[in-house]
């Protein structure tokens, strides 16, 4: 699983990264794989890679912004363990002035475009 924690620099986060602490803080406690998959698709609006999914986790675990914890395999359904993430506090500042920066920018192009914080892309008619 992760290894020795990496040191934590000033970094920004990738969109990706975004989604899945996102995802991660908002359903809490039960945050596993399978909920975790299913509101980073919501989030993005499509489907995701569940590979790329556990990636990431392993990823945010060893920069030490999640940490993780099996559950009891003997309460499991199948019997096999879950892994459980919760948000580090290092994880909560990173997402915090990841949103910050994602705010300003919008307010940018809105300034010079007009656009809106809540932009979404016209639906195209189809003729038929």
């Amino acid at each position: 699983m992760a290894s020795a924690r990496e040191p934590l620099t000033r970094e920004t986060l990738g969109q990706f990264e975004q989604l899945i602490l996102t995802a991660i803080i908002t359903i809490g406690k039960d945050a596993y794989g399978v909920p975790i998959y299913e509101e980073v698709c919501r989030l993005a609006e499509k489907r995701i890679n569940f590979g790329s999914l556990y990636v990431t986790l392993d990823r945010l675990e060893r920069k030490g912004l999640v940490s993780s914890r099996l559950s009891d395999a003997k309460k499991e359904p199948r019997g096999k363990s879950k892994r459980f993430y919760q948000m580090r506090a290092d994880g909560l500042r990173l997402l915090q002035d990841s949103v910050s920066t994602n705010l300003r920018v919008a307010d940018a192009l809105s300034a010079k475009w007009g656009f809106i914080k809540k932009w979404k892309p016209a639906v195209i008619k189809r003729r038929a």
